[in-house]
Protein backbone atom coordinates (compact mmCIF):
# COMPACT_ATOMS: atom_id res chain seq x y z
CA UNK A 1 0.00 0.00 0.00
CA UNK A 2 2.78 2.22 0.84
CA UNK A 3 4.47 2.05 -3.00
CA UNK A 4 0.44 2.79 -4.27
CA UNK A 5 0.76 5.59 -1.97
CA UNK A 6 4.04 7.38 -3.13
CA UNK A 7 3.39 6.27 -6.46
CA UNK A 8 2.07 7.18 -9.89
CA UNK A 9 -1.26 8.95 -10.15
CA UNK A 10 -2.12 8.74 -6.42
CA UNK A 11 0.93 10.49 -5.56
CA UNK A 12 0.02 13.30 -8.48
CA UNK A 13 -3.69 13.78 -7.00
CA UNK A 14 -2.67 13.90 -3.26
CA UNK A 15 -0.09 16.66 -3.64
CA UNK A 16 -3.32 18.73 -4.59
CA UNK A 17 -5.43 17.45 -1.99
CA UNK A 18 -4.89 20.67 0.09
CA UNK A 19 -6.32 23.15 -2.90
CA UNK A 20 -8.53 20.61 -4.66
CA UNK A 21 -10.65 19.33 -1.72
CA UNK A 22 -12.65 20.65 1.15
CA UNK A 23 -13.12 17.29 2.84
CA UNK A 24 -10.87 14.45 2.84
CA UNK A 25 -10.09 11.48 5.61
CA UNK A 26 -7.52 8.72 5.39
CA UNK A 27 -7.78 5.51 7.57
CA UNK A 28 -5.39 3.10 9.13
CA UNK A 29 -7.01 -0.42 7.71
CA UNK A 30 -6.15 -4.17 8.17
CA UNK A 31 -7.84 -6.91 7.07
CA UNK A 32 -7.76 -10.57 7.06
CA UNK A 33 -8.39 -11.34 3.36
CA UNK A 34 -7.81 -9.32 -0.07
CA UNK A 35 -10.71 -8.40 -1.19
CA UNK A 36 -11.75 -5.02 -2.18
CA UNK A 37 -14.38 -3.27 0.27
CA UNK A 38 -17.68 -2.33 -1.20
CA UNK A 39 -17.52 2.01 -1.66
CA UNK A 40 -20.63 2.14 1.61
CA UNK A 41 -18.18 -0.57 3.71
CA UNK A 42 -15.33 1.62 2.75
CA UNK A 43 -16.95 5.31 4.14
CA UNK A 44 -18.28 3.82 7.22
CA UNK A 45 -14.87 2.30 8.40
CA UNK A 46 -13.07 5.79 7.08
CA UNK A 47 -15.76 7.61 9.54
CA UNK A 48 -15.66 5.10 12.05
CA UNK A 49 -12.05 5.05 12.32
CA UNK A 50 -10.23 7.94 9.95
CA UNK A 51 -8.96 10.81 10.84
CA UNK A 52 -9.81 14.25 8.75
CA UNK A 53 -6.86 15.10 6.23
CA UNK A 54 -5.39 18.66 5.92
CA UNK A 55 -7.59 20.52 3.35
CA UNK A 56 -7.20 24.05 2.89
CA UNK A 57 -10.85 25.55 2.70
CA UNK A 58 -12.51 22.69 5.32
CA UNK A 59 -16.80 22.34 5.37
CA UNK A 60 -17.89 22.82 8.56
CA UNK A 61 -18.28 18.92 8.55
CA UNK A 62 -14.86 18.23 7.77
CA UNK A 63 -13.49 17.79 11.31
CA UNK A 64 -16.10 15.73 12.46
CA UNK A 65 -16.37 13.24 9.35
CA UNK A 66 -20.04 14.28 9.10
CA UNK A 67 -20.06 15.23 5.50
CA UNK A 68 -22.38 13.84 2.61
CA UNK A 69 -22.05 9.90 1.67
CA UNK A 70 -20.41 9.26 -1.52
CA UNK A 71 -22.55 9.18 -4.86
CA UNK A 72 -22.54 6.17 -6.42
CA UNK A 73 -24.44 7.29 -9.26
CA UNK A 74 -23.12 5.21 -11.60
CA UNK A 75 -20.41 3.24 -10.02
CA UNK A 76 -19.22 0.09 -9.76
CA UNK A 77 -16.85 -2.19 -7.78
CA UNK A 78 -13.62 -0.95 -6.21
CA UNK A 79 -11.62 -2.57 -8.36
CA UNK A 80 -7.59 -3.39 -7.71
CA UNK A 81 -5.13 -1.78 -10.28
CA UNK A 82 -4.04 -3.59 -13.02
CA UNK A 83 -0.47 -2.17 -13.39
CA UNK A 84 2.40 -3.73 -10.82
Amino acid sequence: MRRYMTAGAHKTAMAKLMNWCDEASVVHWEQSDSALPAWLEADRRMRAEGRASKVRHPSPQHATLTFAAPRLTRSGPIRPSQKH
